[in-house]
């Protein structure tokens, strides 16, 4: 049985409650957590059932963000049902605190690694609510270095409201836009910093719808375009061809369909940002080129995370 809390983790995903790759990652760890430790289980084969059952119900809230089912790789890797169920209790519930703080201290890390491509007198352009992103602009703000940040709306959901609350309690000077003024004031820009739902093997990148617009208008403006995110939104099934499915989510989140009858009302989620807009990549083993994708997911194993 599927317990309430691990329920409501998984609503407030699919709802958006909780929201961002980093932050869905790791709500996914502790919701497993949380049956481990709170499941009746009578034997092995019942916990295993439990968790493969909390593990589909996670799995089927948010089709586009590879975080999601990375973090249940992680943490899922090779479980067997003949195992002792004391043993694989334990063994989801380590795996799933490793998980988290894995996760923060690749944010940390990708803050200091990708500040020092931030120069100063830096003005920044940063799109929705990216953990990462934001851990780039906080951690040069911190360095003394004297930068100001723009941030878009990032509608329809508005995340970019989030990124200049945060961005204001941190002290930095902060301009907030409407998306469609961005190739307006793409002049003022002198480096755009985005984050990830997920990253193809050929580099292209999948994020809020928004992103690849932004990175074309940077291209056209010479502007340099960078991209934050944790080496787990890299997505190993695109090593073998298989496309990211992009989100579309319910017409009520831009309009209500009532008051436009018989009018079709889309609203894409993400878009893919191709690599040939992307200046570089920065995760928290290091700083890449978008074209060095393929080769950081052929040699990644999710079960050696902590080796990152």
């Amino acid at each position: 049985m599927i317990h309430s809390k691990v329920k409501q983790i998984a609503n407030d995903i699919k709802v958006m409650k909780i929201r961002g790759a980093g932050k869905i990652a790791r709500a996914t760890a502790k919701a497993l957590k949380i049956q481990a430790e709170n499941s009746h289980a009578k034997n092995s084969k019942n916990l295993f059932t439990e968790i493969k059952a909390v593990s589909k119900l996670l799995l089927g809230t948010r089709p586009t963000a590879v975080s999601l089912p990375n973090a249940v790789r992680y943490i899922t890797f090779d479980l067997s049902p003949d195992s002792d169920s004391d043993e694989l209790k334990r063994t989801v519930i380590n795996r799933a605190e490793k998980f988290i703080s894995l996760s923060r201290q690749a944010v940390k890390r990708i803050g200091e690694v990708g500040a020092r491509r931030i120069a100063d007198g830096d003005t920044i352009l940063t799109h929705c609510n990216s953990s990462c992103a934001l851990s780039v602009i906080k951690t040069a703000f911190r360095q003394g270095k004297d930068i100001s940040v723009w941030t878009t709306e990032s509608r329809p959901r508005r995340q970019g409201l989030i990124s200049v609350k945060e961005l204001s309690k941190a002290g930095i000077p902060t301009t907030l836009v409407v998306d469609s003024a961005v190739r307006f004031y793409m002049r003022k820009i002198d480096k755009v910093v985005v984050g990830a739902d997920s990253i193809a093997a050929n580099g292209a990148v999948v994020n809020k719808i928004g992103t690849s617009q932004l990175a074309l208008i940077a291209h056209e403006a010479r502007a340099l375009f960078f991209v934050a995110a944790e080496s787990y939104k890299f997505h190993p099934q695109t090593l073998v061809g298989e496309l990211v499915e992009i989100e579309e989510r319910d017409a009520t989140e831009v309009v209500n369909p009532k008051e436009f009858p018989g009018i079709k009302i889309r609203n894409p989620a993400f878009d893919v940002t191709p690599p040939e807009y992307i200046d570089l990549i920065i995760t928290e083993k290091g700083i890449i080129p978008p074209q060095a994708a393929f080769t950081l997911l052929e040699g990644f194993r999710l079960e050696e995370l902590e080796g990152s």
